[in-house]
């Protein structure tokens, strides 16, 4: 098993930044990529971001491409989300993800980002 514990959400303003971590523990080993989620109200569950420690590649989501940066430390076992130029559209829940193979299966529980207009 792996646990993941998300910090730094909050609430912030149109166009400001945010950084969210994500600390990683247990099996870490068998982790092969992490990522960041997120479920906005009324909506369901979309990809934001991943990171793969193997190939060093990352993924972004058209809606955070340009203004978000995924960057971790393998090592450590942690991983980051800094998110710039907020807009009222990325309020929602962001959820840390694991994956031990092709799939993300592990799971956070959740940090509360609030952009207001």
């Amino acid at each position: 098993q792996v646990q993941l514990v998300e910090s730094g959400g909050g609430l912030v303003q149109a166009g400001d930044s945010l950084r969210l971590s994500c600390a990683a523990s247990g099996r870490t080993f068998s982790t092969t990529a992490m990522g960041w989620f997120r479920r906005a109200p009324g909506k369901v569950r979309e990809f934001v971001a991943g990171i793969n420690w193997s190939a060093g590649s990352t993924d972004y989501a058209d809606s955070v491409k340009g203004r978000s940066t995924i960057s971790g430390d393998s090592a450590k076992n942690t991983v980051y989300l800094q998110m710039n130029s907020l807009k009222p559209e990325d309020t929602a829940v962001y959820y840390c993800a694991a994956a031990s193979g092709r799939f993300y299966d592990y799971w956070g529980q959740g940090t509360q980002v609030t952009v207001s207009s």
